[in-house]
């Protein structure tokens, strides 16, 4: 006999029993838990298995809720396709999602790489990428990203003087959009696209120190930093 909304609300779970089911029709039930919880299930049958597909939590999920969910799932059971399939792709498709962060895919190309760099550029590099960019574009899919948004997070360097700093930090970013592109996971490096479009910057050379006692200070200032 069907459910009503009566039943769910009255259906409990004996005292010793891990569960208690309550049919619906057409192969949907409510599965009561001993802690009160209430799940609703379809069970069906996909080429030689029986399968179990969740339908949501009462009464969060209402009978005629459910009821229609089961019925979506049917549909797809009349087209000879399993309704847990697009459930699979769609968690597939958010786990490639938080996978495939900006910062996700900076911090595997710097796991890679930093183990041939010395250990000050190392940490030079991890620190501009902490600061600079993974709080802007960190959270971002690496697809999603455009030169607009890097353009925005460049300007952010220079409006604090640090001219120098930002040429590091576009230098950093097409790394990693070109180690995404060659790990199939972005389409091109849209850092390229700001040629022109930021302020230029030539390093300064200085005077090479010479005198043994001005070098051994200079290594001393080193060391006491």
């Amino acid at each position: 006999m069907p459910l009503t909304d009566v039943a769910c609300r009255n259906a409990t779970c004996p005292a010793g029993k891990p569960r208690e089911r309550y049919s619906d029709s057409l192969g949907m039930y409510l599965e009561v838990t001993p802690t009160g919880r209430k799940y609703w299930r379809l069970k069906y049958r996909f080429g030689p298995k029986e399968k179990r597909l969740a339908l949501g939590i009462y009464p969060e999920v209402s009978l005629a809720a459910a009821r229609r969910a089961r019925d979506k799932a049917r549909e797809f059971l009349s087209e000879g396709r399993d309704p847990v399939a697009p459930r699979k792709e769609a968690k597939l498709i958010r786990q490639a999602a938080t996978e495939n962060t900006f910062e996700a895919i900076a911090r595997e190309w710097y796991a890679k790489h930093a183990p041939s760099w010395a250990d000050t550029h190392a940490e030079k590099i991890l620190w501009r990428l902490e600061r600079d960019v993974f709080p802007w574009i960190g959270s971002k899919p690496i697809r999603s990203i455009r030169p607009a948004d890097l353009l925005s997070l460049f300007k952010r360097v220079e409006e604090r003087g640090a001219l120098e700093t930002m040429h590091r930090v576009q230098q950093n970013c097409g790394q990693v959009f070109r180690y995404a592109v060659a790990t199939a996971r972005a389409d091109s490096d849209p850092s390229r696209d700001l040629r022109g479009a930021l302020p230029p910057w030539k390093p300064q050379h200085y005077p090479t120190i010479t005198d043994p006692r001005a070098v051994g200070r200079l290594l001393r200032d080193i060391d006491h930093r």
